[in-house]
């Protein structure tokens, strides 16, 4: 099942990521590709940092001065990264989080020698079910870029993670499978990324009664998605939401700010519906929402 954009609103990214007088592709497709070359760059100088597995039980929380909102009743926050990455993907992602009042995110490493997704939901489970039992919570949300988002979406609906996931947000995941750069699939874990492989296959099959609210972001100029629908949910038995954003690429996705809020917005919709009063939903604007 889809949501519709009138019951799941969300910043008008278009607006925000591609300014409306620069129309051309040529000058969008140049611009994206000059953040993700600073991106890159960035993310390798922060690289070695993320390495190693964050300590564990002692909540991540902002700076003493910035900003923060009411934590309310918000459950913890995993993040989980792509292939050949690791938590440091996340180290601006996070901070937003935390300033807007999530007290507990955790970050899970997997090895870049994992060569099956089944093996790293797995793993994934036993992180979550640690967090649970640490925080006394029964839920946890989920934020999974590329590969990771594929993994959360795994363990949600082929191991009974449904239970344990509130809502899973992914950001340029392969959901239908990706056919970019043929010459990597000597790698295991990319071959079951392909459409048409064992585990894309599982995905698709019948998930009734699943608890888990998914929210897709893509993107029209992330190289990695090809095609680039594959980054959406398509799925009848999921509560799926697709965002579709403009203008940035692939490594864009969990930096830049205003996905950010569309991240926070996404996260916290349950919450806002439960409210009997809630203020009303930002405009939708040029946002593409399917």
């Amino acid at each position: 099942m889809k949501v519709t954009g009138a019951e799941l609103p969300f910043l008008p990214l278009r607006q925000r990521l591609l300014p409306s007088r620069l129309t051309g592709l040529s000058v969008a497709l140049l611009k994206a590709t000059a953040l993700e070359i600073a991106i890159l760059a960035g993310h390798l100088l922060l690289y070695p940092s993320g390495i190693t597995q964050e300590r564990r039980g002692t909540p991540a929380l902002p700076p003493p001065d910035a900003p923060r909102l009411p934590t309310g009743t918000k459950p913890p926050v995993v993040l989980l990264h792509g292939f050949i990455d690791n938590r440091s993907v996340f180290v601006l992602l996070r901070r937003n989080l935390a300033q807007h009042g999530r007290q507990h995110i955790e970050s899970l490493n997997y090895s870049p020698l994992t060569n099956d997704i089944r093996a790293a939901a797995e793993l994934l489970g036993r992180h979550i079910e640690d967090i649970c039992e640490r925080t006394g919570r029964d839920q946890v949300d989920i934020v999974g870029h590329s590969l990771g988002g594929l993994i959360a979406r795994y363990y949600v609906q082929r191991l009974g993670g449904d239970l344990r996931v509130r809502t899973l947000v992914t950001l340029g995941t392969p959901h239908a499978g990706t056919k970019v750069i043929p010459l990597m699939n000597a790698h295991p874990i990319v071959r079951q990324m392909r459409p048409g492989s064992e585990v894309i296959e599982e995905l698709r099959k019948p998930a009734p009664d699943c608890r888990t609210q998914f929210v897709s972001f893509w993107s029209d100029l992330d190289h990695l998605m090809d095609p680039l629908e594959t980054a959406s949910i398509d799925h009848p038995d999921l509560l799926a939401q697709s965002v579709q954003v403009s203008g940035i690429g692939h490594l864009a996705l969990p930096v830049h700010p205003a996905v950010a809020a569309g991240i926070r917005q996404a996260l916290d919709f349950e919450e806002t519906r439960a409210r009997p009063a809630a203020a009303p939903a930002a405009e939708t604007g040029g946002l593409t929402v399917a």
